[in-house]
């Protein structure tokens, strides 16, 4: 009996490292999507995003014409870490892309850095045109 049970917890391991490794697609379909948060004041919109891990070259940020940001990028396993065992993998890997929609209105000066770890998007409210 404990020959059994000793084969059932190795084929279960087995089973495990068969199913659960992380994604390593080349597909252009997002993944997962990172938390956000907006924040307006009377001149500005600030749009702060969580990526930690996430290399600021691959991010893209964009507005649509639609006027919705558009945060889209892809987190990566580190190469020393492709061949070890996963013992817990709680990070989303993989493409991500997140789709805000910005208060109305009309934006001028965009800027965004990476602070933290987070994304932080500073959108400048433009004036309104007067007829």
């Amino acid at each position: 009996m404990w020959s059994e049970a000793c084969e059932m917890l190795a084929r279960a391991e087995r089973m495990h490292r068969q199913f659960f490794q992380p994604v390593r697609s080349v597909s252009r379909l997002p993944a997962w999507e990172p938390p956000a948060d907006v924040l307006e004041s009377a001149e500005d919109v600030l749009v702060v995003v969580a990526l930690p891990g996430v290399k600021p070259e691959s991010v893209e940020v964009a507005i649509d014409s639609g006027g919705d940001l558009l945060v889209a990028g892809a987190r990566t396993v580190p190469p020393e870490l492709r061949s070890a065992v996963i013992h817990r993998l709680e990070l989303p890997q993989g493409r991500f892309e997140r789709r805000l929609r910005l208060p109305p209105g009309s934006y001028s000066n965009v800027r965004h850095k990476f602070v933290d770890g987070c994304l932080l998007v500073l959108l400048s409210k433009s004036e309104p045109s007067r007829g």
